[in-house]
């Protein structure tokens, strides 16, 4: 067995009280994908599986006590953002993740919950377009998101494009919530269209589904694939864990980011007789 520790990646999330989305199952997504997930909490959420009750963003020094402790400690191979709440908070982190240009950033804009509910103010797409998406190296927006961070595009192809002139080196759009028979997810890069990875359509939605697929964005180029692959394996990661999700509360089922466990045939019948 080998004693060499796991690429470490760096999340910057909110809290979710049921574990299903922010930085519990950032967490899981990067242990189930053999990374060591640290945490910088941006935000603190009151939520359950049918929505959100109430958030309040962190203090920004709190936010950059937090991950400049990390950084200053543990060899970090990846970022990933998460929610953060508020133009503040990303103008802190932006401040933080400038200062280390060669760490792949992988940046998930959170603008919503998977039912629609806001985390966050009327400034963050602002300062996402200004501050953090110049600096990324991969942003995973599905294509309502793609569409409030470039509001001039008209198609989706557009929006990433769009999203490429200010700076993110790849774009991936998600398709989930696009009226088609089955889901097409884009990837751009080089300021064309790189692949389009077509998934089976899973019935229903899921809570935490983007934090799980940015994730373990996050932990494949960590583990130094390129993006291409990296974003492949990804999809296919993530479709596993919401084909094998499972419902514990009264709203939206979580992904099983630990399905790979859990999948064990029945103990053998031991019985001699």
């Amino acid at each position: 067995m080998s004693n060499s520790p796991p690429p470490v990646v760096l999340v910057f999330a909110g809290t979710d009280p049921t574990g299903g989305a922010g930085l519990t199952a950032d967490v899981l997504a990067l242990a189930s994908l053999g990374c060591h997930g640290a945490g910088v909490v941006t935000a603190v959420t009151a939520q359950d599986t049918t929505g959100i009750k109430l958030f309040s963003c962190v203090e920004t020094e709190l936010v950059i006590a937090q991950a400049r402790a990390v950084l200053e400690d543990m060899p970090v191979a990846a970022f990933k953002i998460g929610m953060l709440g508020s133009s503040a908070v990303a103008a802190a982190v932006a401040s933080i993740v400038e200062d280390y240009p060669d760490i792949p950033l992988i940046v998930d804009p959170v603008q919503s919950s998977g039912r629609g509910d806001a985390l966050a103010d009327d400034m963050l797409d602002g300062a996402l377009r200004s501050l953090i998406i110049p600096q990324a190296t991969l942003i995973t927006p599905n294509s309502l998101e793609a569409r409030a961070l470039a509001p001039g595009a008209d198609t989706l192809d557009a929006c990433a494009q769009e999203l490429m002139s200010l700076g993110s080196e790849y774009v991936l759009i998600t398709g989930t919530h696009e009226n088609t028979p089955q889901v097409l997810h884009r990837l751009y890069g080089n300021m064309r269209l790189l692949e389009t990875f077509v998934f089976e359509r899973l019935p229903g939605s899921f809570h935490g589904s983007g934090c799980t697929l940015a994730s373990a964005c996050a932990a494949s180029l960590a583990h130094g694939l390129d993006p291409v692959n990296a974003v492949g394996e990804s999809l296919q990661y993530t479709w596993e864990t919401l084909k094998h999700a499972f419902r514990t509360g009264m709203g939206q089922p979580l992904p099983n980011r630990l399905y790979w466990a859990w999948e064990m045939d029945e103990p053998e019948d031991t019985d001699s007789r």
